[in-house]
């Protein structure tokens, strides 16, 4: 066997990298189906488990056939190219057929096709999840993955175009490592949107202005969920390095995975910290959403060299999220796990601190930000008022008292339990 050379080995290391941090984030999917399914009532908690596969599986095949080339293939502006599939380039194929005078032009591409194309396809099947767990226990299923279809395939495309597919944001220098704004914002805006135009759970407000409490069945679950989150987070931004060539890439990566981690324990600490004043009790799904928060908030700039600077822009994402948690419920916007306060707004603040921290302009940021949360909210509501009107978004009174699992699958999460009637 021949030695190999220094381009091929960056090739074969950066193709890699793209594969196994790809499958990281894949398992954040988990993540989110523990999270949401613990958060939930024991009547919904199949429901959630089916919408979480159903959304990665959606989220794939769109990506696959639309949604990528509309972000990266032939970017103008605003949108990439309308052609359909993604495919091996032609070397790939002829190397793979045995044409080894093709392996010189597929190594000088620096790694594989389709290895690009599965690492970006996690990242849009996260903002799907996003989605998922702002609206359960009230959203119809095929209205949800009929929205997830829009999402995956040309709303979240169409920001990613503007930005990493090189359009007028990419242009301007706008920062955003590895999604607080593109993936984060673009799905806190479409979960937001869509609680808005499905509404509240039944009882979840009371008419004299107090909040019903609706603890989470599982909280072990709910928190085994967030560690999930925490691990696979490593793979979101350590393989936006988008390299594994040298000796500096290597490094880098040293410091985004440090940075990740000390945002989210220093989210944890602030938001339980601050629970007691802002929630009146000390409260455990502050905290773990405090660690979503804290990721979510490091995710644009956790490329930075100073490690202090981790720390504090995860504590005030910790601490956002916390008001905020307690802002939507005065409100009246049902979000049953917090996700607009953890995905939403501490990745506005994310996004806003590369300007502390990581030399970006405040100008382009907030330009950006706005940009990408009006677009995503805007064309949100948009398609949830449009299935409202066509389809229904929002299961019948009867379906929301006996729970989704038996209503819609006639299966039960937990068998063994008995429903006990909901207070009036």
């Amino acid at each position: 066997m021949s030695e190999l050379s220094g381009a091929e080995l960056q090739f074969i290391f950066n193709t890699f990298s793209f594969l196994l941090w790809g499958a990281l984030v894949m398992w954040m999917a988990a993540g989110f189906t523990m999270l949401e399914s613990g958060s939930v009532r024991t009547k919904n908690a199949s429901v959630i488990c089916l919408k979480n596969i159903g959304l990665y599986a959606i989220a794939g095949m769109a990506y696959y056939v639309i949604g990528y080339n509309l972000m990266y293939v032939d970017v103008g502006s605003l949108i990439g190219s309308f052609s359909f599939f993604r495919s091996p380039s032609a070397d790939e194929l002829a190397l793979l057929a045995g044409a080894e005078g093709a392996r010189e032009i597929v190594v000088a591409t620096d790694y594989a096709v389709m290895s690009d194309w599965f690492f970006q396809m996690v990242f849009v099947a996260t903002a799907g999840s996003i989605v998922s767990g702002a609206l359960a226990e009230r959203v119809r299923l095929w209205s949800f993955f009929v929205f997830t279809l829009v999402l995956t395939a040309f709303i979240y495309p169409i920001v990613g175009a503007w930005t990493w597919g090189g359009g007028w944001l990419g242009a301007m220098g706008f920062q955003d490592f590895a999604g607080s704004s593109i993936v984060h914002c673009t799905g806190g805006a479409a979960a937001l949107a869509g609680a808005l135009v499905v509404g509240p759970r039944r009882h979840k407000f009371r008419t004299d202005g107090t909040v019903t409490s609706t603890p989470p069945s599982n909280v072990p679950v709910v928190t085994l969920g967030v560690f999930i989150l925490w691990f696979g987070w490593f793979g979101f931004n350590g393989g936006s390095q988008l390299a594994l060539g040298g000796a500096i890439d290597v490094l880098a990566m040293a410091h985004v995975l440090v940075n990740t981690n000390l945002a989210a324990a220093a989210g944890t600490i602030a938001a339980i910290a601050v629970s007691r004043p802002i929630l009146g009790r000390v409260d455990l799904l502050a905290g773990l959403n405090g660690a979503i928060a804290g990721l979510v908030s490091i995710t644009a700039g956790p490329d930075i060299t100073t490690h202090y600077w981790a720390i504090a822009i995860g504590a005030v994402g910790g601490v956002i999220c916390t008001a905020s948690m307690k802002l939507l419920e005065r409100l009246k916007v049902d979000d049953v796990v917090g996700a607009v306060p953890a995905h939403l707004f501490a990745g506005v603040w994310g996004t806003l601190a590369t300007v502390i921290a990581a030399g970006a302009d405040i100008v382009t940021q907030l330009l950006g930000v706005l940009s990408i949360t009006g677009f995503a909210f805007g064309t949100s509501w948009v398609v949830w008022r449009v299935l409202e009107k066509t389809m229904g978004v929002r299961v019948s009174q009867k379906v929301e008292e006996m729970g989704q699992d038996v209503a819609e699958l006639g299966i039960d999460a937990y068998p063994e339990f008995v429903l006990m009637p909901e207070p009036e």
